[in-house]
């Protein structure tokens, strides 16, 4: 069997995150979307761009079940739907159910994290054993932390009791390091010394957290290394926060958050907490303060006096216009410092998206 992940329907809802890349890339407790997929069913699964490619290679000769990418799989809920597929001719569509979890918008992928850790936590590690943990570190319920091959932790207090707590192959979390569950690191991520940590967080691939972060995603290859706070937040790929940067996760009357909505054009209600919401390929300068509930678009370079506006637009450097050529300049620098390059399909995927502005 293959599953195919559509996005055509959720793309804009979930704005900033599925404008460069599928939404199933989104990173939602330990892994993506299109990651639980594949843990959950054991199948072959494709985005929509993908099995295309493959319809046009001649490569699609098995059954195909198309899912809506926004759907959040557990094993408990896969289980319940495949006992139902007796056969699958033509393709079959799931549109939404009542028994798993859904993202309609991109902030509850902070209010929804905690949940998904525990399930992704629960997938990964069934069955396993934990690589041993120092003893130079003062632990809370030990048995809810999983160290996988190559995670080096020293010096450090972490509290499992709230929460799991996963540290994926080759991440490091230095000395002096405050843990409070639930938590992961994928891997080859870096908590600095002395960072606190509060759940429910994620710090995807090679990402770098620092200061402090409370119920934030970081999808991969991310900096938030230094002092400063971020919380109830979601952070792109490739995205950079300056040293001192924080951002406000409630307002001082402690009334409701609005957070901008690309789909309407407008601020919708999101709850009594919401931080910083940025997309892939942006970054914001040392000490800047962002509002509660603010949302920046891709390929940002976030900067100047005052506070930044609560939507930040696409292909915004400071108060003008991003050159093309800048941002791949820039894209690419920061790229290098993970020892990667810029690919010839991001900057197709990126001019089509800054000539369309």
């Amino acid at each position: 069997m293959k599953i195919v992940l559509d996005d055509t329907f959720i793309k804009e809802d979930l704005y900033p995150f599925g404008v460069i890349k599928p939404v199933s890339a989104i990173r939602i407790g330990i892994l993506t979307i299109q990651e639980k997929w594949k843990q959950v069913t054991g199948a072959e699964v494709f985005t929509s761009k993908e099995a295309f490619l493959n319809a046009t290679n001649g490569n699609d000769e098995k059954p195909t079940l198309t899912i809506n990418s926004n759907i959040i799989p557990t094993k408990h809920w896969w289980q319940t739907v495949a006992s139902n597929l007796d056969s699958l001719t033509g393709g079959f569509n799931i549109t939404e159910s009542k028994l798993v979890n859904t993202l309609i918008h991109p902030w509850q992928i902070f209010q929804l994290n905690d949940w998904a850790l525990r399930q992704d936590y629960g997938l990964i590690t069934s069955g396993r054993i934990s690589q041993p943990i120092s003893s130079t570190n003062k632990l809370i319920a030990p048995e809810n932390i999983f160290l996988e091959l190559g995670a080096k932790v020293e010096h450090s207090i972490i509290n499992a009791a709230t929460g799991p707590v996963y540290i994926g192959k080759d991440a490091e979390v230095m000395e002096g390091c405050i843990i409070r569950g639930p938590f992961a690191m994928c891997e080859g991520a870096v908590l600095k010394m002395g960072a606190k940590v509060y759940g429910a967080t994620t710090l995807g691939p090679y990402c770098m957290g620092g200061g402090e972060i409370k119920n934030s995603v970081l999808f991969g290859y991310s900096n938030k290394a230094h002092d400063g706070y971020l919380g109830d937040s979601v952070l792109g790929e490739w995205c950079n926060l300056g040293a001192g940067t924080s951002n406000s996760n409630i307002k001082n009357t402690a009334g409701p958050v609005k957070l901008w909505d690309n789909k309407t054009k407008s601020f919708l209600p999101v709850g009594l907490k919401a931080g910083l919401i940025m997309g892939d390929y942006s970054r914001a300068a040392i000490n800047t303060s962002f509002n509660t509930g603010t949302v920046v678009g891709i390929c940002c370079n976030v900067f100047g006096q005052g506070f930044p506006p609560k939507f930040v637009t696409d292909f915004t450097w400071g108060q003008e216009r991003y050159t093309f050529a800048k941002i791949l300049e820039d894209i690419n620098n920061w790229k290098k410092l993970k020892n990667h390059s810029i690919t010839e399909n991001e900057i197709n995927i990126l001019k089509n998206l800054y000539n369309n502005k």
